[in-house]
């Protein structure tokens, strides 16, 4: 479905209600299934520190796995938590400084980076993509051809745009 309207995309996701919708740049459309219980649970974990942050901050926006984000390359995407600045948020194609993609038990790694790398080639700043099930960290920056990766890591701190956000692990790799 290339080069489709907000209209056309509001009417799928209206259509596929029980589902999380999001299209690639080539227009292909994406039906996510809703989380398990215990994704869920750690990814709520990880917005509710990231809002925490954010609020004691006071610079941003927090969006979680509901919040899509038009690219510039014509994709709609939905971190599972991001972080977008007051002055690009609501800027239209709109690409948050910061997302975080949490890995299910039902995605797949080289998917998953896939999308890292995609969000990377729009304008995100910092990615992190966590695996709970392996224990590990990947932080994605821009122009670095390599993910850094963290094993068995209580916590993971921030840096621009995020300085000083530090995400708390021990919870989520307990669930």
């Amino acid at each position: 479905m290339p080069d489709m309207t907000d209209a056309r995309f509001a009417e799928l996701c209206q259509e596929y209600d029980a589902y999380r919708l999001e299209h690639t740049a080539e227009g292909e459309l994406l039906i996510l299934p809703l989380e398990d219980p215990e994704t869920d649970a750690q990814n709520m974990m990880i917005v509710v520190q990231l809002s925490k942050w954010n609020v004691e901050s006071g610079r941003g926006v927090v969006n979680g796995p509901s919040g899509g984000f038009l690219l510039p390359n014509g994709a709609r995407r939905a971190p599972d938590a991001a972080w977008t600045s007051r002055q690009r948020f609501g800027r239209r194609p709109g690409v948050p400084e910061f997302v975080i993609e949490l890995l299910s038990p039902s995605d797949r790694l080289n998917q998953a980076e896939a999308k890292m790398l995609e969000w990377l080639s729009n304008g995100v700043e910092l990615g992190w993509l966590i695996d709970p099930g392996a224990r590990t960290v990947r932080i994605y920056r821009p122009n670095v051809p390599q993910p850094e990766i963290h094993r068995g890591v209580a916590s993971i701190d921030g840096e621009a745009p995020v300085v000083g956000f530090t995400l708390d692990l021990s919870a989520i790799w307990e669930i």
